[in-house]
């Protein structure tokens, strides 16, 4: 509701300036008339907890044999968004744990002992490195802009996705 009323008077403050008979540029005492529209919106969405992230995940992506390492050295959560027939019907990564893209916001903030029940894994810590997988890297990418924007630290996507990796393991 809060993030409601924010968008109203975003959109509100720049229609205003619009109808002003003050040109936009101009000062009266001292002052700019003009005020930039995100100016406001910026504090709704930091009121209402989402936080977007801009330059904060330029390098978030993990190559193929980046991938690999980090399974061998098992400090990496791999969590796969795909939906569970899509597991079935394609295959999966070893030892991924298999979260829909649509449940990731929820699951991520579930009590340890309720994601082990549900998903059959240990609940990722916020200071965990986790990787998101998908089928081509598009939900993955989604998947982790939700992880960061609900406080995980050290999170990465697979952009080449399950295609990627099957088509890179029956060619090794």
């Amino acid at each position: 509701m809060a993030l409601r009323r924010c968008w109203r008077f975003s959109g509100l403050v720049p229609r205003l300036l619009w109808r002003s008979p003050i040109p936009p540029g101009s000062s009266i005492g001292g002052r700019s008339t003009s005020v930039p529209s995100f100016a406001n919106t910026y504090r709704c969405y930091k009121s209402t907890g989402v936080r977007w992230f801009g330059s904060q995940l330029s390098h978030t992506d993990v190559s193929y044999e980046q991938l690999k390492q980090l399974l061998d050295g098992q400090k990496t959560v791999v969590i796969d968004v795909r939906e569970p027939w899509e597991l079935r019907e394609y295959g999966f990564i070893p030892g991924s744990i298999n979260v829909p893209l649509g449940h990731v916001i929820t699951a991520l903030q579930l009590d340890p002992d309720e994601f082990r029940e549900k998903y059959d894994a240990e609940l990722p810590q916020q200071t965990d490195n986790i990787v998101f997988i998908c089928l081509a890297g598009v939900r993955s990418k989604s998947a982790l802009i939700t992880a960061a924007s609900l406080g995980y630290k050290q999170v990465q996507h697979y952009p080449g996705g399950w295609q990627e990796w099957v088509e890179r393991e029956t060619h090794q």
